[in-house]
């Protein structure tokens, strides 16, 4: 597969909806961003994985108020395709409304579907250490 540079903007574009959408609590657009059947990643956060656009939906309105007030996603690179699908790495800062904020790292599988590109796997890293816990060069 082959991918243009209009398909590495509408990929570009899907990743940075991602703080549009929840941010502004369309939970129902999710399905602009995801496969119907996405694998989300939040095994670092204690939460496992979920399963679905739904599991997603209900996830963030579990967590309530604990959301944070802006996810902005910074920092995408798409790599070159591999068989059916491309790989995006992008970070994201989460702003909670007490003013504390947070990174983590983005890693999506994103495909080709009959509505457009969408993240059909997704994990998510929390970034709590400098330089990935290196200490030292050697």
């Amino acid at each position: 597969m082959e991918i243009t540079l209009a398909d590495r903007l509408a990929i570009a574009e899907l990743i940075s909806s991602h703080g549009h959408l929840v941010d502004d609590g369309d939970l129902d657009g999710l399905e602009k961003l995801f496969t119907a059947d996405v694998i989300y990643d939040l095994t670092d956060f204690g939460q496992g994985l979920l399963a679905g656009v739904v599991a997603i939906r209900e996830a963030a309105l579990a967590l309530g108020d604990a959301n944070p007030v802006a996810h902005h996603v910074t920092n995408i690179v798409i790599a070159p395709p591999q068989d059916d699908q491309v790989s995006v790495r992008s970070k994201g800062l989460g702003i909670k409304a007490d003013g504390t904020c947070g990174s983590v790292t983005y890693d999506d599988a994103v495909v080709r579907t009959d509505g457009g590109w969408r993240i059909c796997c997704r994990k998510v890293s929390p970034r709590r250490v400098p330089l990935n816990g290196v200490t030292r060069l050697g």
